[in-house]
């Protein structure tokens, strides 16, 4: 690595990896529960096993941002963080906060506001923390006397955008159709907005360096992703207001902006396959190539393909509430941010852990276990956005066209829930593996020359 405070980034790789783990185990628990009796009702519900899964999410993707962020800034601004303590001391408060905010919800503690369930005392701790983050980053940029490159200024404006969109989340609301209404202001934007723009600047960061691409092209194509996500992100949020008593104009506006969602998806995944098809994959760690090219092209199809297939007025009517959302949830979150997260986690591994060579090394392209994992994720997850799309399909003719109630759908279902959870195991051995590939060494530390060039991918090709 090029500078001693990088380092942060480790443990946030660290505390996000073991989170990812956990998340999966509360998945896997969710998923049995389709299946026949539960003997842990009274202690796990489906109802508080999910809520744990999706939160643990939420929690562990914003951890990997941090890292990643961590990493970042200081190569784009040619500096050490403006202060390695208060990046420490902002990690241990997030994860007390995490920590205490699982238990609570294993006590039935929670806000009730889905995806937005933590207690308004875990809101104003994630407010804190967000702030200490973005005053930390900010003030790297500062101290380095530079001008900050696009990639920064992209990946800092998604991240404090995040922390803006977060403050409807502290206010309550008596009305459920205000509180859903202003809800989609943090979850529609975050995951169908600002997220983007932070995959986008981490998705640039890591071609530039990877494929030896122009950074100049690279950051007009960021430009180019941004925009679109602007124009149709924002004015998409309403494909989520359908349904819950907004006049009926948003049908028109959340169609037509949902219809160019997937703009910004497409430009992503041809933005990475030209930088790629330019180099001819020169960058000895192909590894990290893979999770790189992997995030562009799944967001395509989870979140752009899929999110289309199910969002349009017409569609959506009778698919909106069902099994076929998890489909294009599940997707759009793992190729979107999962992939771009465990993509940063790949290019900065051989830097931070002992027993791995330096990058540009002949053995750097990543090991057997990371290619096991990177395919077992891929056909895992496959998989599982398969066994969702035709249990919803099945879940949407018998409920909403033959009137049959919902358990008794769920009993004629139940195969495509055996078939989720065979999927969902071999994702889960792909974490799993990935999980123990990253544990498995113990970390390093060291200012190097290889990882002092600014493009490493440059020097990469010419030797």
């Amino acid at each position: 690595m090029r500078y001693r405070s990088q380092a942060v980034a480790y443990w946030y790789f660290a505390v996000a990896l073991a989170l990812f783990g956990l998340q999966i185990v509360f998945g896997l628990l969710s998923a049995t529960k389709y299946l026949g009796p539960d003997p842990l009702l009274n202690l796990l519900p489906f109802d508080v096993t999910k809520v744990i899964h999706t939160n643990l999410l939420i929690v562990w993707v914003l951890t990997g941002f941090m890292g990643g962020t961590y990493w970042i800034i200081p190569e784009e601004s040619r500096t050490e963080l403006h202060s390695v303590k208060l990046a420490y001391a902002q990690l241990a408060l997030w994860v007390v906060m995490g920590v205490a905010t699982v238990i609570g919800y294993l006590f039935r503690y929670g806000a009730g506001t889905k995806l937005l369930e933590q207690p308004l005392a875990s809101k104003i701790v994630i407010v804190i923390v967000m702030l200490m983050f973005l005053y930390n980053v900010f003030m790297t940029i500062r101290q380095s006397g530079r001008k900050a490159t696009t990639t920064e200024w992209v990946l800092v404006i998604g991240l404090g955008m995040s922390a803006v969109l977060y403050l409807p989340a502290l206010i309550p609301f008596q009305n459920y159709t205000v509180a859903t209404f202003y809800r989609w202001w943090t979850v529609h934007l975050w995951v169908e907005g600002v997220w983007e723009m932070i995959q986008g600047s981490m998705l640039a960061y890591l071609l530039i360096r990877l494929s030896g691409a122009d950074r100049e092209v690279m950051e007009k194509w960021l430009y180019v992703i941004v925009g679109l996500v602007f124009i149709s992100g924002v004015l998409g949020t309403a494909h989520h207001y359908y349904w819950v008593g907004v006049p009926h104009y948003w049908l028109t506006i959340g169609g037509f902006f949902s219809a160019l969602e997937p703009a910004p998806l497409v430009a992503m995944a041809v933005f990475a396959y030209n930088a790629m098809r330019r180099s001819g994959l020169a960058h000895p760690n192909t590894l990290a190539i893979h999770w790189t090219i992997g995030s562009a092209v799944f967001t395509m199809f989870g979140a752009g393909l899929l999110g289309l297939a199910h969002t349009w007025p017409g569609v959506n009517k009778w698919t909106h509430g069902t099994l076929v959302t998890a489909m294009h949830g599940h997707a759009a979150f793992y190729g979107a941010y999962a992939m771009i997260v465990m993509a940063m986690i790949s290019y900065t591994r051989p830097y931070l852990l002992s027993g791995q060579p330096q990058q540009g090394g002949p053995e750097s392209s990543g090991s057997p276990l990371g290619y096991w994992a990177f395919w077992m994720q891929l056909a895992g997850m496959f998989g599982m956005t398969i066994s969702f799309a035709t249990a919803g399909i099945g879940q949407v003719y018998l409920e909403r066209v033959l009137g049959l109630g919902f358990l008794e759908t769920q009993l004629k279902i139940q195969v495509h829930f055996l078939m989720l959870l065979a999927a969902a195991s071999l994702f889960a051995m792909g974490v799993f593996l990935f999980i123990w590939d990253f544990f498995r060494y113990r970390p390093r530390f060291e200012v190097t020359a290889e990882g002092g060039s600014p493009e490493p991918a440059l020097a990469a090709r010419s030797t």
